[in-house]
């Protein structure tokens, strides 16, 4: 047998360990793209945001433990997203069953070396310690309170006694479990927490109060205690009935997430620019969902509603916040649509499908590039919150303002944006939450954090502006639901208060086209297709190949009875739309130009409210078309999809 000098045999085992660390370091598999590499001799990794989230000055990030084998995990993914959306990295090191022993300290102490000094890593990073990273999290932190920004824990373990236990964890330290008793001073997290305390770190933790591995009380419960005793920032989020599992709420908590979030960007002079404002609560919703274990939510809007982005991200967390529960959610978004075609089509497209918890609408950039009138923005946008309320005096509503150049050119000059007070008008009248996307995006903007040109693109947004909508819709569930659920036994209906606007579009309703009695040169096209006749042009989803009265010459008219205090047309306008007359009772004829800025290439569903000021009483319309025509449009046409009527 070949005996080795110690000195030869020490330079070979630090290379097999080298190639082992290398080894293992080339294997680690992360959830998301990053790097993995090698920290005295331990498997560590990194995953940095994209270059588009990425911010000026040095990069903010969050430690998460334990880098186990097989961790992270896919769990971790939607947490790991929403930090690297708002541009901050996760990185972490793999010091193996340590149980904060002083050899993992130090290799933590090696890592937040090198990623500070050589990687350009934030010197205060934020420290997400999920069950025993606890052990290893604390045991650094407590030694380098200076260095951390906020500890974030999941379950975490924060007690060698409870968890695993002097017996188990004594070999990690190489001493009896005696000896380690006499030493909880120099290595038990919970006994150390005074420096940290001094230095004001901020302290959030959920934890179950069914844990048995890792009793609440003698771990979260037990920190909170000592560490609000020595005057630490803490907070524990009990989750009850829950126990040391992989229940998904525990790793998409839109409360942690936004806590992590807000600190890293804090720590490096950034914030979050929330423009959320709560009003009332969402209770009534909430208390259906666990209870009732059903739900239906709408959502509301326009072509930012109809495309894919953030309502699927909040259809996704309400299913993982309420597992157990049924949800049917409706999705109404319909382009180029804002709150007056939304109050017109409402029960059609929304209240049909039987009660609704919970509503979200949008309808500020449609509103304001459509041109709609203050008067109309109120309306519309009461018209619907009424219908709603009415309908199901318990549900929850949410008003979302989106963004477009501009609201951020109004913002930009102190003001605010028309729409936006319009609507947030409404919201204050019937107290209803709302998210201002518009505002929140602006000042992001200005603060260099992200670009409209290279990252948010258009008033359609991005994946990446989708994603930024869906994060602060869901920064705003969860401070409406991060408090103690106490389901009611029945749902507190909300009030209805004076209207705004007595001749908001609160009995709105869609007419058939059948009511129309006189049809002078109107056809009925049972499945028109507005392309036709060499007329070309697009068309939108439920204006063609369906049924319109069509006319196409000046004079041709129809007459249409009803009896309310609203009437109008739902037309399909394009590049041949005419103009319009139209008289209440064989009064003064007046006219109205179906040519929209965007007719030349589509034939653009839009709603003309005639008169919106009646008496509700029986009343009769005329409509013709008209001899003049916009100087843009090639023909006379008139296309109506419905009639309309406010009652």
């Amino acid at each position: 047998m070949v005996q080795l000098a110690p000195a030869l045999a020490v330079l070979v085992l630090s290379f097999l360990s080298g190639l082992a660390a290398a080894s293992a370091a080339q294997n680690k598999e992360l959830p998301r793209p990053g790097e993995v590499f090698a920290i005295d001799g331990h498997t560590a990794f990194v995953i940095e945001p994209e270059e588009a989230a990425r911010r000026p000055g040095p990069m903010p990030w969050v430690w998460y433990a334990p880098t186990l084998e097989g961790l992270p995990a896919e769990e971790e993914t939607w947490m790991f997203d929403r930090f690297l959306a708002a541009g901050i990295a996760v990185a972490g090191i793999d010091v193996g069953e340590s149980y904060g022993n002083p050899e993992g300290r130090a290799a933590f102490q090696a890592l937040y070396e090198s990623l500070t000094t050589e990687r350009g890593l934030a010197r205060r990073p934020v420290l997400l310690a999920r069950s025993r990273g606890g052990l290893m999290l604390y045991g650094w932190a407590v030694e380098h309170p200076e260095s951390v920004g906020a500890v974030a824990g999941i379950y975490p373990v924060c007690n060698l006694v409870s968890y695993p236990g002097l017996d188990r964890a004594a070999p990690a330290f190489g001493m009896s479990a005696e000896a380690l008793g006499a030493a909880l001073q120099d290595h038990n997290p919970i006994e150390k927490l005074a420096a940290l305390a001094r230095a004001g770190v901020p302290v959030l933790h959920i934890h179950g109060d069914a844990d048995t591995v890792v009793p609440l009380d003698a771990n979260s419960a037990l920190l909170a205690e000592r560490y609000a005793t020595l005057g630490g920032p803490v907070e524990i989020a009990v989750i009850e009935g829950r126990g040391h599992d992989m229940w998904s709420g525990w790793f998409r908590s839109q409360k942690l997430t936004d806590f992590a979030v807000a600190h890293a960007l804090a720590n490096q002079g950034l914030t979050h620019h929330d423009r959320l404002v709560v009003r009332g609560t969402l209770e009534n919703c909430r208390a259906r969902f666990e209870g009732a274990k059903r739900g239906r939510v709408a959502f509301l809007g326009g072509s930012i509603t109809h495309n894919p982005g953030w309502r699927d991200e909040v259809c996704a967390y309400l299913r993982e916040r309420f597992p157990k529960t049924e949800f049917d959610f409706l999705a109404a978004g319909n382009p180029s649509m804002g709150s007056t075609p939304g109050a017109f089509r409402f029960t059609r497209d929304v209240l049909s499908h039987g009660p609704v918890d919970l509503l979200f609408q949008e309808a500020a950039v449609n509103d304001s590039t459509n041109g709609r009138s203050a008067v109309e923005m109120v309306r519309g946008t009461e018209g619907i919150v009424r219908q709603a309320l009415r309908s199901n005096p318990a549900m929850d509503v949410v008003l979302l303002h989106f963004v477009d150049p501009d609201k951020m050119a109004t913002y930009r000059a102190g003001e605010v944006p028309l729409v936006i007070e319009q609507h947030e008008a409404v919201a204050e009248r019937y107290g209803l939450s709302s998210v201002n996307l518009a505002w929140e995006v602006t000042e992001r903007i200005d603060a260099s954090e992200f670009t409209w040109e290279d990252d948010f693109k258009n008033l359609h947004p991005s994946p990446f502006g989708q994603q930024l909508y869906a994060a602060s819709v869901l920064r705003l569930l969860s401070k409406c639901w991060d408090g103690e659920s106490a389901v009611p036994e029945s749902p507190t209906p909300h009030g209805m208060p004076a209207a705004l606007d007595p001749f908001s579009y609160d009995a709105a309703r869609l007419v058939p086209l059948k009511e129309a009695t006189t049809r002078a040169g109107f056809e009925l096209v049972p499945d028109c297709d507005p392309r036709q006749g060499g007329i070309g042009g697009g068309v939108r989803d439920g204006f063609v190949d369906v049924p319109m009265l069509v006319a196409t010459k000046p004079g041709d008219q129809l007459t249409l009875p009803f009896e309310g205090r609203a009437v109008g047309l739902w037309v399909a306008a394009g590049p041949d739309a005419g103009t319009i007359e139209h008289r209440i009772d064989g009064g003064p004829w007046r006219t109205t130009d179906l040519f929209t800025p965007w007719s030349g290439g589509l034939h653009l569903p839009w709603v003309h409210v005639l008169e919106a000021e009646l008496d509700g009483a029986a009343h009769r319309l005329e409509v013709r078309i008209a001899a003049t025509k916009n100087e843009r449009s090639r023909g006379h046409a008139v296309r109506i999809a419905r009639f309309l009527v406010n009652d």
